[in-house]
C-alpha cells in the first residue's frame, strides 16, 4: 500500500511520518486490496482561538471509490490518531457495502470514480460576492444506481452527490435531510404534444 504524506505550510518530521505509517497503515489493513492509494495532508490552522489547530486530511482511493476523512486535534499526533479511527470506521462501512452489493449482484467496480472536493466551503459563495461566479467544478458523471450514489455520499462525507441514474439516464442528486434520512432530486420530463 502506498501512503503519501505531505504538509501544508508545516514540516513533516520523520516521527510524524512514522506515526502516519503506523496508524493510517493499520486502519487501511481493514480493507487490504490493491490498488489502494492513501494521501495524507498534515496542516495547522492559524487561528489562535481554536483549541484544535492540528488538522489531518486522509484521502483513500480504492476500487474506483474515494473515502475521505478530516480530523482536528490539539496536536498533530492526536489528530492522526482520531483520523485513523475514523478511517477505520469508514473503511469498515465501505467493506460492508461492497459485500452487500456483491451478494445482490453488483460489484465495487460499478461504483463510479469521483473527483473529491477539497473543502465544501469552496462551493459556497460569500454574501458580498453572491452575484459572481467564483468557482467552476467539472465532475465526471457515471451511471449508477441510487444505492451506489448513497454509498458515495457517505464515503465522501458530503451532504449531496450528483450522479447519472443508471435506470433513467438522467442527472439526479441525493442529499442528506436535516431531519434524518436521504432525499433525491430528479428532473421532471415533460412531453410536448404535437
Amino acid at each position: 500500500m502506498d501512503i503519501k504524506v505531505s504538509g501544508r505550510k508545516t514540516t513533516v518530521t520523520d516521527a510524524l511520518r512514522a506515526r502516519v505509517d503506523e496508524k493510517i497503515g493499520e486502519a487501511c489493513s481493514v480493507f487490504d486490496i490493491s490498488p489502494m492509494t492513501v494521501d495524507v495532508v498534515l496542516r495547522y490552522e492559524k487561528n489562535p482561538a481554536n483549541p484544535n489547530p492540528a488538522i489531518v486530511e486522509v484521502t483513500i482511493r480504492a476500487r474506483g471509490s474515494v473515502i475521505r476523512v478530516a480530523e482536528h486535534g490539539s496536536d498533530m499526533y492526536a489528530a492522526i490518531d482520531s483520523a485513523a479511527d475514523k478511517a477505520t470506521r469508514q473503511l469498515r462501512k465501505f467493506k460492508t457495502k461492497v459485500v452487500d452489493n456483491r451478494q445482490q449482484g453488483a460489484s465495487a467496480a460499478d461504483v463510479a470514480p469521483i473527483e473529491p472536493v477539497e473543502d465544501l466551503a469552496d462551493l459556497l459563495i460569500p454574501a458580498d460576492e453572491d452575484d459572481q461566479l467564483v468557482r467552476e467544478k467539472v465532475i465526471d458523471v457515471t451511471p449508477m444506481t441510487e444505492e451506489q450514489a448513497l454509498v458515495q455520499t457517505d464515503l465522501l462525507g458530503h451532504d449531496f452527490y450528483v450522479f447519472e441514474n443508471a435506470a433513467t439516464g438522467l442527472i439526479n442528486v441525493v442529499y442528506h435531510r436535516k431531519n434524518g434520512g436521504y432525499g433525491i432530486i430528479k428532473p421532471r420530463i415533460e412531453t410536448l404534444d404535437e
